[in-house]
């Protein structure tokens, strides 16, 4: 044989090897062997390109070949046929942190088809960072476990443990302040802003995700641009993401979208914006200045995009119905004043006015109490709860704050249905859930959160994609995948590629929805029928393996 003929029967032989014998050929190949194929579904690889039908082979946690015709010569053999199959979800805007513990299969993340997420957001992180702050804090526990210095130590506990989902944190702001300048309404000198970058530095050295700020929320709310911007120039300096929870999302809304930008021009950080929203009906119709001063960063060259979770209600703590300048300093101060007769007095009408702005005290939904006193009040309206109680609504709130001892959570429905369709439908958009970590068995069973914890993803795919068409499913998969990995710089995540890791969700997209409520939050959503992580199957025909293959990225 000539050495022509051989580079071209050696070259059918490869192609034989990689796809299997021909019909009629009468050759026999030994096809490779698969962990996993996935077979017969429509791929949707997290581009926003179309779909395509064919088949994924998944080896040693890697996505190995993608093609038509891999074989039959696996561990598992998915049938996908009729099913979309997808990179695993991204939730770019979580509050799961120390909840991983207490549920680390991640069941209300895993089910809905996520399989990386974010944690500390809104200014937030579950590690502390000064000496002084981690020996008060490890004088305690944090949900039955030690306090952790930085985030090396948090991840490296989670990976101890074990956890069933991937997850990052970006480093908290509120913590960086609360640990350098102390919980009061001050402003950072020069050395104090010093030393809180030099701490930012160390922790995204040691691989946070970036920085996340929480405007609404003390003692963030107490530092100026001029803080942002000098943190946000670490930030940008190891390209990591600069996510803000913004200091204002109703009234000076667009304000605070000026402010974030700003924050970003000057350090050239990358801008992501947390749960954008014009909440209360009085400003609704800010929606489109709104997405224009976004499009108008975005064309001047800043590096922007936001989330939102898919529904019109958000959820924080009770606590924020407290005027800023009166949640200075630590619980205790704030239980003093809430315990002052004269200025219990003015943080009720600062309630009353923070009602009537929502719509009234029927939007207001009170969490679960934990106080036995208090049963009667969990998941009732303010309005309800008046009504059981005989107290007017500024002096029920703080009676709830004080009884509570400011642990209490509301859910409040203060947004617009078709701003809603609006945000989703705009390319700079994902969802994101603002939810955390939770499960139907064990202690994070006896709470009552928000749904969106248990129904994100399904509910955007299933409601804003399918039924409302906002956006076509190769977008909206997107969405979920490949645009959060960028703005996360994850450079093997969010894409069906050969060689990225084999995080996939494969679900039915006519019938994916989420099924929790306000009443009944711990109920899996439907539609997702397979996930996989890192190559491991944690989901398979609906049911949860019991595999932990998550890890810290």
């Amino acid at each position: 044989m000539d050495r022509r003929n051989f580079l071209k029967t050696t070259a059918f032989g490869a192609a034989l090897a990689g796809l299997g014998a021909l019909p009629g050929c009468g050759v026999i190949k030994v096809r490779k062997h698969f962990d996993i194929i996935i077979t017969g579904g429509d791929i949707y690889d997290g581009s926003g390109k179309p779909c395509f039908h064919g088949d994924i082979g998944i080896k040693d946690g890697v996505i190995k070949a993608i093609g038509h015709n891999l074989g039959y010569s696996a561990d598992w053999i998915v049938n996908a046929e009729g099913l979309a199959v997808s990179p695993g979800f991204i939730d770019i805007h979580s509050h799961t942190d120390t909840n991983l513990f207490l549920a680390p299969k991640g069941e209300s993340r895993i089910f809905q088809g996520i399989t990386t997420e974010v944690g500390g957001n809104c200014g937030d992180a579950p590690f502390v960072f000064s000496d002084t702050a981690w020996e008060k804090r490890s004088k305690g526990t944090v949900l039955g476990h030690k306090a952790w210095r930085d985030v090396d130590g948090f991840f490296s506990e989670l990976r101890t443990q074990q956890i069933g989902i991937n997850y990052t944190s970006l480093v908290g702001h509120g913590d960086l302040r609360r640990a350098v300048v102390g919980p009061y309404n001050v402003k950072a000198t020069d050395e104090q802003v010093a030393r809180m970058c030099d701490i930012l530095d160390y922790e995204l050295g040691l691989g946070a995700a970036g920085l996340s700020f929480g405007l609404e929320y003390a003692p963030g709310c107490y530092c100026d641009t001029r803080e942002m911007v000098e943190l946000c120039k670490v930030v940008a300096r190891h390209d990591k993401l600069y996510s803000i929870h913004m200091r204002n999302e109703d009234a000076f809304v667009l304000e605070a979208i000026d402010e974030a930008v700003e924050a970003a021009r000057q350090s050239g950080a990358r801008l992501e914006i947390s749960h954008l929203k014009a909440q209360n009906p009085a400003n609704f119709d800010k929606l489109p200045a709104m997405l224009a001063k976004i499009d108008a960063a975005h064309a001047e060259g800043i590096d922007i995009a936001f989330d939102r979770y898919p529904y019109t209600a958000f959820s924080t703590s009770l606590k924020t119905m407290v005027p800023s300048e009166l949640r200075d300093g630590t619980n205790e101060d704030i239980m003093k004043r809430l315990k002052d007769p004269g200025t219990a007095s003015q943080i009720a009408r600062h309630i009353r006015s923070r009602l009537a702005a929502y719509g009234g005290a029927d939007k207001v939904v009170i969490a679960e109490c934990r106080n036995a006193d208090n049963k009667a009040f969990s998941g009732k309206s303010i309005a309800e709860c008046c009504r059981i109680s005989g107290m007017e609504e500024g002096e029920m709130v703080v009676h709830l704050l004080i009884s509570e001892n400011l642990s209490v959570n509301q859910a409040t429905f203060a947004m617009d249905e078709g701003n809603l369709k609006t945000l989703y439908s705009h390319p700079l958009s994902m969802p994101g859930s603002d939810g955390a970590v939770y499960s139907p068995e064990g202690p994070l069973s006896e709470s009552l959160p928000h749904p969106r914890a248990y129904g994100t993803f399904p509910r955007f795919l299933g409601k804003y994609c399918r039924e409302e068409k906002a956006v076509d499913l190769p977008e909206a998969v997107r969405k979920c995948t490949g645009l959060p990995a960028s703005r996360l710089k994850l450079k093997d995540r969010g894409l069906l590629m050969p060689g990225y890791a084999a995080d996939i969700t494969v679900f039915n997209p006519q019938t994916i929805i989420d099924k929790a409520t306000f009443a009944d939050p711990h109920v899996f959503a439907e539609g997702i029928t397979h996930v996989i992580v890192n190559g491991v199957p944690a989901i398979r025909h609906g049911e949860h393996t019991g595999k932990l293959a998550g890890t810290t990225l």
